[in-house]
């Protein structure tokens, strides 16, 4: 590095060490977040931009966004720091890779804009509030994930490229790579082998990195800097959202089944050696006969109770249905006598479907209307199934699904099987349930099981984030 480089580097640094400072200052909740990031000065991009280890930049941008404005530089690394806290770089895998950009900083550009910071406040124009609007209406969180959709829906080219030009502040070309495709020829996929390890490895240390600083920057906010309330604006809905524990719900779903001995041959506990012996010493005269019973794991009483009040959309419901019946079909958990019952209710029961099988479940997702449209009230469905189990018409029933918006009267005291409430939607922070009942939040791209941070939900589910 000659002299003129080495000068242009230590500017950058001095630069971006004081914006550090002065962010630092004005929101010491993000103290740890801040120490995430180091300096690199790079000339392959015209400004700035981050690969979640460093900050990546070209000095001549940082200066002339110091000769303009310091609110400019703050904003634009809290913009990159944002993007680490929330993940951004890393959940890109999969996703268009132009609208996924586009959406992520128009979610971390939001935040900013939220925040009651002298140090970050900027007049916003009127495509911003006109777009955070129009966001609004469709979201109740303005979660990348949820942007991305709803840019998937937009097809005016010319608005997107304004909110491009809007909204745009660092380069991404540093964010990592997706995993090359199998659709390489021997050599090309010899030589990637090695070099798609090394950045698989590196992404799971991103990934592992900033879980750590966004889960302590969380919990910062939750306790020592609870009292900034609005002058930290959106930062903590969106990490408390991020931050969710994520499950398999195939594996949530088999909490609920029950172990016990099924007609049906065991294949895996059938030795061939003896079978093949006896036939040769004794002609037609088997030593062991393959056994007539297996133990098995599936469902066998199971009540799934709908929320059927006005505030919940009857296309969720039919989502959250379809999705259910998709997962106990494919993973074959019904027993041939199994009792599945789904209860709709509002504030009052209005129907009990009685289900045996998979293809009775499947007609019944196929027809289903939905009944009620009420006020909502919890207790009666749980007072229903205790006396379906009274008369017997419910054996051992292991658990209930109640797929509900939350808001509304839940019993006080805790019943003899287990509960998990159930919520729809990616970006929706639930209502908190009773310590005796798991919080379950399913998102519109995959299902997810999520436990709160901090509460005694899913207290039995191992993590699989």
């Amino acid at each position: 590095m000659n002299a003129n480089h080495e000068k242009l580097d230590r500017i950058g640094r001095n630069i971006l060490a004081s914006t550090r400072n002065e962010l630092y200052l004005n929101m010491r909740f993000l103290d740890v977040a801040l120490s995430g990031l180091d300096y690199t000065m790079n000339l392959n991009t015209p400004t700035v931009g981050t690969d979640g280890f460093s900050i990546q930049f070209n000095p001549r941008y940082l200066i002339e966004l110091y000769q303009q404005d310091l609110v400019l530089l703050n904003r634009v690394y809290l913009h990159m720091l944002l993007h680490c806290l929330l993940r951004h770089p890393i959940n890109r895998e999969g996703r268009e890779e132009d609208r996924w950009n586009l959406a992520c900083d128009i979610a971390v550009e939001s935040i900013l804009d939220s925040i009651d910071n002298r140090c970050l406040n900027l007049l916003q124009s009127n495509l911003r509030e006109e777009t955070y609007a129009d966001l609004k209406g469709e979201m109740s969180v303005l979660t990348a994930e949820a942007i991305y959709r709803w840019l998937g829906k937009t097809q005016d080219f010319n608005r997107q490229l304004a909110l491009i030009r809007e909204f745009r502040r660092d380069d991404h070309r540093f964010w990592p790579e997706d995993e090359p495709s199998d659709n390489r020829n021997g050599q090309d996929q010899q030589q990637e082998e090695q070099s798609g390890d090394n950045d698989r490895d590196r992404r799971e240390e991103l990934e592992e990195k900033w879980q750590h600083l966004s889960e302590k920057t969380q919990t910062n906010m939750e306790t020592f800097f609870a009292s900034w309330g609005d002058e930290a604006g959106d930062i903590l809905q969106s990490l408390t959202i991020e931050n969710r524990e994520r499950y398999d719900y195939r594996q949530f779903l088999r909490r609920f089944v029950t172990m016990r001995e099924e007609m049906r041959v065991d294949l895996d506990s059938f030795d061939y050696a003896y079978y093949a012996l006896g036939m040769e010493l004794y002609g037609d005269i088997p030593l062991i006969e393959p056994l007539e019973y297996r133990e098995s794991r599936k469902i066998k009483d199971f009540v799934i109770v709908i929320d059927t009040s006005d505030s919940c959309s009857g296309d969720v419901i039919r989502k959250f249905l379809e999705e259910t019946r998709a997962v106990l079909s494919s993973e074959e958990l019904f027993f041939e006598d199994a009792n599945l019952r789904i209860i709709q209710s509002d504030a009052q029961i209005q129907m009990d479907t009685v289900i045996h099988s998979p293809r009775e479940l499947e007609m019944f997702c196929e027809n289903f209307t939905v009944r009620g449209f009420g006020g909502t009230d919890f207790r009666p469905a749980f007072r229903y199934v205790d006396e379906l189990m009274r008369r017997g018409e419910v054996g051992d029933l292991k658990g209930m699904l109640y797929f509900t918006d939350g808001f509304g009267a839940y019993p006080e005291r805790k019943p003899e099987y287990e509960v998990a409430f159930v919520f729809f939607e990616e970006d929706y922070i639930a209502p908190q349930v009773p310590p005796w009942a798991i919080k379950v939040v399913l998102g519109p791209e995959e299902l997810e099981v999520s436990g709160g941070r901090g509460d005694s939900t899913d207290r039995n589910t191992p993590s699989g984030r």
